[in-house]
């Protein structure tokens, strides 16, 4: 499967109150739709899928949230697009060998979004940075 394409549909973060003490962090991703998108490659039509997604970042107890929704667009053949088209509609599952390379595409994008986003309303990062240690 190749990704071809990807964008957010709905940016949110928001920092509700100071917080002292211990804060955790809660990351989800999911994947909310899935529908057949045939792409224009040239003069030719290429099968492709949109994989529509949701990414979510709590940081509990109560100190904020970020919210990312998008879409990731894949080119793959019209076989393999009709069988996973098929199988979202039936039970909203896709094999995970399918889904595996669109999920970390999305983990990838949005968790460096999330940092940024997180950054810009003082927010902890929720992922570990790098830090320097001065040991004597």
């Amino acid at each position: 499967m190749a990704i071809v394409g990807f964008n957010f549909t709905k940016v949110d973060a928001q920092r509700n109150a100071n917080v002292t003490g211990k804060v955790s962090i809660n990351n989800n991703v999911a994947i909310k739709d899935v529908e057949k998108a045939d792409l224009a490659v040239g003069s030719d039509k290429q099968a492709g899928l949109k994989f529509s997604f949701e990414f979510t970042s709590k940081f509990e107890p109560k100190l904020g949230s970020i919210d990312l929704k998008g879409d990731v667009l894949a080119i793959e053949s019209a076989e393999i697009v009709e069988e996973i088209v098929k199988g979202w509609k039936k039970d909203k599952k896709v094999k995970p060998e399918l889904l595996t390379p669109v999920l970390n595409y999305v983990l990838t994008k949005s968790n460096i979004f999330a940092l940024i986003l997180g950054n810009e309303v003082n927010l902890p990062p929720l992922i570990p940075l790098p830090k320097v240690d001065s040991k004597k």
